[in-house]
Formats: structure tokens, sequence, C-alpha cells
């Protein structure tokens, strides 16, 4: 697996992480590769720093010093981080931009799910802006102020709009050519079923601003559209942008 460093020096390491990848050893997945396995391989010793879900892609920080992942882990910790996220979602919201203050209850019934718990969830604020809207889909910006496992997810179908795919808080159903392109019909080469253009949670951790762990220097890193991502929105753009 190929994965693209975003910044790199002898304090900190930034990539892109593809989706699929989980961040660190995975007990459900335990034959499977990790991004920090793969790091250490490349890099020498690395720290994991703040987590994204299994199919999750974007930007991901490592410490490379016991040093750096004290001082990084404190930024995260003391939320002087900012974090951007794009989301391609289910529905078309009304207003440009909501923030959803709604605490969260981790791992809280039989499918470890995230719940919404106002007596004993932890604070959780995201805030969210629509980036463009399609039929039936529209692409929004999160900016979590928290960082609670599946926080944007589950603050995101409590506006009645959940990710694409996501089989946990949506309909998991992934995103066709033939549900946005009037008239389309697969190919032969596309065998007996069509081909989703996005299979996996919509879901891309756009931005990550923080303090460089020695010098203190703003830095803010940001990573492309994954393929499955990028030829999603390229084809709801074609067929519906407004």
């Amino acid at each position: 697996m190929k994965v693209e460093t975003l910044h790199v020096d002898g304090d900190l390491l930034i990539v892109n992480k593809p989706a699929g990848i989980s961040a660190a050893h995975d007990p459900n997945h335990p034959e499977d590769a990790d991004l920090h396995a793969l790091l250490k391989r490349d890099f020498g010793a690395v720290w994991l720093v703040h987590r994204l879900d299994r199919e999750t892609s974007g930007v991901i920080a490592f410490a490379r010093t016991e040093a750096a992942h004290r001082a990084l882990s404190g930024q995260f910790e003391a939320r002087d981080v900012a974090k951007c996220y794009h989301a391609l979602v289910v529905g078309v919201p009304i207003q440009d931009a909501a923030t959803v203050n709604a605490p969260l209850r981790v791992d809280a019934d039989k499918r470890h799910r995230t719940l919404i718990d106002s007596r004993e969830g932890k604070p959780s604020v995201t805030h969210f802006k629509v980036l463009a809207r399609y039929y039936n889909y529209a692409l929004l910006e999160a900016h979590p102020e928290t960082g609670r496992a599946h926080q944007i997810r589950v603050h995101a179908a409590s506006l009645g709009t959940p990710l694409v795919a996501d089989p946990l808080y949506g309909d998991g159903k992934p995103l066709l050519l033939s549900r946005i392109k009037r008239g389309y019909r697969p190919s032969a080469h596309d065998g007996p079923e069509e081909r989703p253009l996005l299979a996996r949670t919509g879901l891309h951790a756009r931005a990550l601003t923080l303090q460089h762990p020695a010098t203190g220097a703003e830095l803010t890193i940001e990573a492309a559209y994954p393929k499955d991502l990028r030829a999603a929105i390229a084809q709801l753009d074609r067929a519906y942008a407004q």
C-alpha cells in the first residue's frame, strides 16, 4: 500500500492515510497491516498521536520522538488542534451551516456504536458547512471541537444526513453511478454487478492545523481526495451541481 507523505522532519511525520487501513493494530483484524507498522518500517520509531477510523482517509500525524509525542498529545488534549473533514452525505441540508452540540456515549450498544446520550454522554460539538448540494446528496465540511469516536458520523446522521455508505449510522449502501446519471447502464467489463463509485464511508480528513512540537510554528497540512471520493464528487458535479 502506497502512503503519501505530506510532511516529515526529525520530530513530526504527517501522511495521507488511505481508506481501508487501521491507524494502529486492530485486534478485530489481527492479520491486516496497519498504518503505524508500515510507517515504523519506513521511518523507524513513530508514535501515534490521534486516530482516524479504518475507512476514513486523509491527514494523520505521528510523532518521531518521545518529546514530540508528549507535546502533540498535549495539544490534542487541550483542543488546540484544528481539524477539518469533508463528508459526502445522503440528503440535502436546508441550512448552509449548522452546529451540533450533542453529548456522545462511545460503545453504547451491542453494535459498538457511539450514540447521543444527554445523561451519560460526554460533551461533543461539531460545526458543519455545506460545500455543495446535489439531488439527494451533499458535500459537507465538518470542524469538530471534540474528538469522540465516530463523532462526525453520528452528528451528521442526527441532522438527517448520514454519510454515504455508512453501515452503522446510515443505510450502508455504496454510491452507484446508476443512481446519479440518468440513463446509465453498466458496461460489459463491469461484470454482473455495477462497480460502486464509493463503497466505503464517505469521510476524508481534509486538513490539520497544529503547532510544530519542537519549533512552535503553526502548520496547516492538507490532504488531497483519494481516487474513489474524487471520482464520486466529479460525477455528482457533472450531474447535479447547482
